[in-house]
């Protein structure tokens, strides 16, 4: 047991470093690849990150420990279970716990000068536009299976140019996308908007953030893979790759280093199979090899 002495100068200790954190100190180590001043500028920038589960939090992570000090964040959920596998906060003390405020507090905890605006409901129709404003840059973390309101969500982005990341755990590995206001557009590219059929948008989905299919190469119990039911397997090793590639785009886009690829580009690194693919799809979800993987897929999953 811990004395009530020792727990006292514990919480003293606690208390004083936060009178005297300093993020100078405290994010010191990332300095050599990113300068003196460009860690001062990723302090000003201020970052949305819709939905706090799969991969949400820990972009949200990966950017605090970047040194981003503003962020908007949604997500009306709860911690259980069945998110112990990949989800950042997913503890057993924090079973019932809304996922916003722990991942808020941990964000707090590793900068406690993080200025964060929540929004509990979520992001919807709504409230998109005050959840974007002043936004810099926004990381997609909604679940999967949220489609319409991403949809909705690129096209707010698009208008008030605002670059959108999405990158997405597959297997054991992550797919990226990067949306500009000179790439192609989020509509032009995964063509969501032509079905009205949600399992229909989920197959689009798929078939753009994961072009080359790699990662069918190892799913062993395909059963687990159902859209109909709006259930997919997801493993940690994906959902951490995925926030390592994020915070790597974030700091390229905010700090405009080094070349980005955007839409229709996307790439997916799998350390299962040892590759990374790039793809460009010229044309979008109009090109032919991915209208006949929508077929072959709609076909496969009797949509």
């Amino acid at each position: 047991m811990i004395s009530s002495n020792k727990a006292f100068k514990e919480t003293n200790i606690v208390s004083d470093l936060k009178t005297e954190y300093n993020p100078k100190e405290a994010f010191s180590r990332n300095l050599g690849w990113i300068t003196n001043s460009e860690a001062e500028k990723l302090s000003t920038f201020k970052v949305a990150i819709a939905g706090m589960g799969g991969v949400g939090g820990h972009h949200a992570e990966v950017l605090a420990r970047l040194g981003i000090t503003h962020f908007h964040l949604s997500d009306f959920d709860c911690f259980e279970l069945g998110n112990f596998n990949r989800q950042n906060g997913a503890t057993v003390s924090n079973i019932g716990k809304q996922k916003l405020d722990v991942i808020s507090q941990k964000i707090l905890d590793i900068n406690p000068k993080a200025q964060i605006t929540k929004f509990p409901q979520g992001v919807n129709f709504d409230n998109l536009d005050q959840f974007l404003e002043g936004v810099d840059l926004y990381c997609d973390g909604l679940d999967y299976f949220v489609l319409e309101i991403r949809e909705k969500l690129f096209r707010k982005l698009r208008d008030k140019n605002i670059p959108g990341i999405t990158v997405a755990p597959i297997g054991m590995g992550a797919a990226m996308l990067v949306f500009t206001k000179d790439s192609m557009s989020f509509d032009n590219y995964f063509g969501m908007h032509t079905s009205s059929n949600i399992t229909e948008k989920a197959l689009r989905f798929l078939i753009g953030l994961a072009p080359s299919f790699q990662q069918t190469k190892y799913l062993v119990q395909k059963s687990n893979m159902n859209f109909s039911n709006k259930k997919a397997p997801s493993l940690p090793m994906g959902c951490y790759l995925s926030a390592g590639v994020l915070g790597g785009l974030a700091l390229k886009i905010l700090l405009k280093r080094g070349k980005v690829l955007t839409a229709p580009h996307s790439l997916h690194f799998d350390i299962y199979n040892n590759n990374l693919i790039h793809k460009k799809i010229f044309f979008g979800y109009r090109n032919p090899l991915q209208q006949i993987k929508f077929f072959i897929m709609k076909i496969q999953t009797k949509v």
